[in-house]
């Protein structure tokens, strides 16, 4: 069985809300652990930070709410494939929109995040 199928959009959509609502509780650290890749990176406007740096970054850090929309899966091969999308989140009067770029691999039976870009809405 192939790693891409037709519910790839469907997946990754699941595993990306998951990963946001682990934020949310204040779990990200530890859902991004298992989540990435070993050599997995997190790209923002400052940088790149490196895997451990990330999960430490995001451990207890929480948000309100968000929504994500305008999905797009785009294929790289028959175990890769990036999810762009548009979301907004919001910490009490802060709100964060951006669009991001999660690349996936998929490698020991599962998908795994290898990197994750931010680009700011401006």
């Amino acid at each position: 069985m192939t790693a891409i199928t037709d519910d790839l959009p469907a997946q990754l959509i699941h595993q990306e809300h998951e990963g946001w609502d682990a934020v949310c509780r204040g779990d990200g650290g530890t859902f991004y652990h298992h989540a990435m890749t070993p050599d997995g990176v997190l790209i923002v406007e400052d940088g790149i930070i490196e895997r451990d740096a990330a999960i430490a970054a995001l451990e207890g850090q929480t948000w309100d709410s968000y929504t994500m929309s305008e999905h797009r899966i785009v294929r790289l091969g028959e175990r890769a494939a990036v999810l762009v999308y548009r979301v907004v989140a919001h910490r009490g009067s802060q709100v964060f929109e951006r669009r991001m770029a999660t690349t996936y691999t998929y490698v020991e039976g599962r998908w795994r995040v290898a990197a994750h870009q931010q680009t700011r809405i401006r």
